[in-house]
This record gives C-alpha cells, sequence and structure tokens, in this order.
C-alpha cells in the first residue's frame, strides 16, 4: 500500500471532511493556505527540526527491552521512547509545529481541548516559549483524575477551563473548545491534538508527528540489524499511531493499532470505535464512531483519559477499512497488568495510554520475532489514578 494522503477537500477515501459551521471554514481555509505556504518554505522546517532537536529533545531512543523480552519468551521487545521527550509524550512534536505556524499567522492566542492533559501541557509549554496567551478546555472528570498536569499547565501560565458538559471528558472539552474557537478566530489558533477534526487537521498533525516513525525505521535497522516484523500503537484520536505508522506504510510490516475495550466491548464500557463503531460526523469529521442508529454520540469509557474518545482519526478509519493496519481491543485490566510489567522488568513507568499497546504488543510477541511498541508518554501523570484503581482491586 501507498502512503496516504487526502484528497483536495480533505477525504481519505470516504472519511474526512470539513462539517463545520459556517464561520469556522473561512479560518480553515486560511489555515491551509498558511500550511501549505509554510510547508514549502525551507525556513519553517529548519526552525521546526532545530526547536526538536534542542528543546524538544529528539531523537528519541529506540530501546531494546531485553529482560521484557526474556519474561516474555518470544519476540524482541523494543520501545520508541516518547515518553523522554520535554513534558514527557510525543504532543510536543505537533503543538511546537503548530504554534510555530501560529506565529507565521500572527495569532496571539492558542487555544486547545485535553483529556489526559499531555497535549494541554505540551500547548501551554510552547505557548510560553513563544509568547502565547493560551486557554486550555479539559473535561471536569479529566481534571480530578489529571491533577499533576492540570498544575502543570498552571505553572506554564495557562488558563485550564473546566468542561463539566456531557461526562466531563475528552468530547465534551473538544466541543467546547470548538465553541469557543468560533468566537475568537480573529486573533485565536486553534492547537488540534490528534489525526481527527476538520480537514486540515488530520494531515497537519500527522506530518508533525510522523518524524517518530522516521526515526524509528533508521534506529532499529541500524541497532538490530533488520526491521521490525511488528508495530504496535495506541490509538485513542490516532495521532502517536499514525506518527509511527506512516514510515512503514509501503513497508512488509504488521502494523496494530490498540483500542481500549474498557471493561469489555460486550459491556458497551469501552472506547472502541473502530472495532465496534458506525460511520457518523463528528468535530468536524466523517470517520468511524460510537453512535446509536439515530446518529447519537455515545459516551466512550477507559481508564486512560487519553483514549475514551468515541471517535477516531480519519485515516486511521481508512487503513481499518484497507486492512492495511489491524486494530485489536484491550481491556483496563490488561493494560493495568502491562503497566506494572513494564515497571518491574525494565524501570520505565508508561503512560495508561502506552500500557494498552503494550498489552497488545506481549499477545503479539508470540508471533513474530522482533516487535517495536510506540511508548508515547510517561506515567507520572497516571501514578495516583493507578494506585487508586489496583487499590479498588484488593
Amino acid at each position: 500500500m501507498k502512503t496516504t494522503h487526502p484528497d483536495i477537500n480533505g477525504y481519505f477515501g470516504e472519511f474526512g471532511g470539513m462539517y463545520v459551521g459556517e464561520i469556522l471554514v473561512s479560518p480553515l481555509i486560511d489555515l491551509q493556505n498558511a500550511m501549505k505556504t509554510a510547508f514549502a518554505d525551507a525556513d519553517f522546517w529548519n526552525e521546526y527540526r532545530e526547536l526538536l532537536q534542542n528543546y524538544v529533545g529528539r531523537q528519541t531512543p529506540c530501546y531494546y527491552a531485553k529482560r521484557l523480552t526474556k519474561h516474555l519468551g518470544g519476540a524482541e521487545i523494543w520501545l520508541k521512547r516518547e515518553d523522554l521527550t520535554h513534558t514527557g509524550a510525543h504532543k510536543i512534536n505537533n503543538t511546537v509545529g503548530q504554534a510555530l505556524l501560529a506565529k507565521r499567522m500572527g495569532k496571539r492566542r492558542l487555544i486547545a481541548e485535553t483529556g489526559a492533559g499531555q497535549h494541554g501541557v505540551a500547548t501551554a509549554t510552547v505557548a510560553a516559549l513563544l509568547g502565547f496567551e493560551c486557554r486550555i478546555f479539559m473535561g471536569a472528570c479529566d481534571i480530578r483524575r489529571q491533577q499533576p498536569n492540570v498544575l502543570r499547565m498552571n505553572l506554564l501560565g495557562a488558563e485550564v477551563v473546566p468542561v463539566e458538559s456531557g461526562t466531563g471528558t475528552l468530547k465534551d472539552a473538544m466541543n467546547e473548545t470548538l465553541r469557543y474557537w468560533s468566537e475568537v478566530v480573529d486573533d485565536t489558533f486553534y492547537v488540534v491534538g490528534t489525526v481527527a477534526g476538520p480537514h486540515p487537521y488530520p494531515l497537519m498533525v500527522r506530518e508533525f508527528q510522523k518524524i517518530i516513525g522516521e526515526e524509528a525505521r533508521q534506529q532499529i535497522v541500524e541497532q538490530s540489524g533488520g526491521p521490525p516484523d511488528c508495530i504496535v500503537a495506541a490509538v485513542g484520536g490516532g495521532s502517536n499511531a499514525m506518527g509511527i505508522f506512516y514510515a512503514f506504510l509501503n513497508d512488509p510490516v504488521t502494523l496494530v493499532g490498540v483500542e481500549a475495550a474498557g471493561h469489555g466491548l460486550e459491556t458497551g464500557e469501552h472506547a472502541a470505535s473502530l472495532n465496534c463503531g458506525t460511520l457518523g460526523v463528528l468535530h468536524g469529521a466523517k470517520s468511524m464512531l460510537l453512535q446509536d442508529k439515530h446518529g447519537q454520540v455515545h459516551e466512550a469509557y477507559s481508564i486512560s483519559a487519553g483514549l475514551d474518545y468515541p471517535g477516531v482519526g480519519p485515516e486511521h478509519a481508512m487503513l481499518h477499512k484497507s486492512g492495511r493496519v489491524r486494530y485489536e481491543p484491550i481491556t483496563d485490566g490488561e493494560a493495568l497488568d502491562a503497566f506494572r510489567t513494564l515497571c518491574r522488568f525494565e524501570g520505565i513507568i508508561p503512560a495508561l495510554e502506552s500500557s494498552h499497546a503494550l498489552a497488545r504488543a506481549f499477545k503479539e510477541a508470540k508471533k513474530f520475532g522482533r516487535v517495536l511498541v510506540c511508548l508515547s508518554g510517561r506515567g507520572d501523570k497516571d501514578l495516583q489514578h493507578v494506585a487508586q484503581q489496583l487499590a479498588n482491586l484488593k
């Protein structure tokens, strides 16, 4: 399969597009034009790469987990260590790029939605770096379970706006951010955190995140002597997964995206929109959603605040339909087990999002010789939540 690119209207096959109110059409067209100009400008990419190297800390390592490999008794397990970036997750690759676009467009304020808080922290970080005002919308439920990241955003100078509507999670935060943006489009840049939303965001975010796979593709060959047989990454909206998958789409590598199965697909309490969803429109794009027969969006659930989203990026929906990527569910319990396993055998505390990918990689290790996992973030933010969950199991 060739690498993918949306058509002129922003569709990956039948998925994508720009489903927004009239007031946002013009800002999105302006963004497309600014993105096209910037992407053709070597100076833009030079500034982007300089910040990634000297501020973010790239390249991130591609690490061979020897003790974990021995424990599992199957494939070599390799970890792409996005947890070692400044702010502790892959999100900053994207926020650096979008903030540079905002600067070129003459905007003075950045706004963003956040679930687990990592995108909010990354947005607040680049706002402080480049001198923007910053406002972050976060569901009230996520604020309660991600207090460390709320504190970080406040310290960085961002205003964190609680969103009480719905279940107070990522979907509701994105709804509120879009509403607010429509009121302040003239001087405000919306930094979308994943490969979802209206065109051109799914393409733009992928272009800023594909550095993950480009690095990993070279690193693992140099360090192990060959390419991976399988690559595994967690999928909520899907930015870390698209980031690592994209460089390998033309290679004979099995790609596995991992959706949050929550309490189990059979319970309905999950966030597995590709495994259980239907075609619909959410947050400005057509994709696979958790919804009823009337098109009303179901509330998603996951132990991970970064995965409880009832949709998925349109490029993932296309890759799922084509069969190029296999999307598998992992439950809360399986993710918790993987969280503890990586801690005990490698001295690395993973984010709960990444723990879903690890749990699936442990299963895939029985079938392959070399498995590469995108360790999308570190687990500092999740420690209190994990401790509560483990206490409940006793």
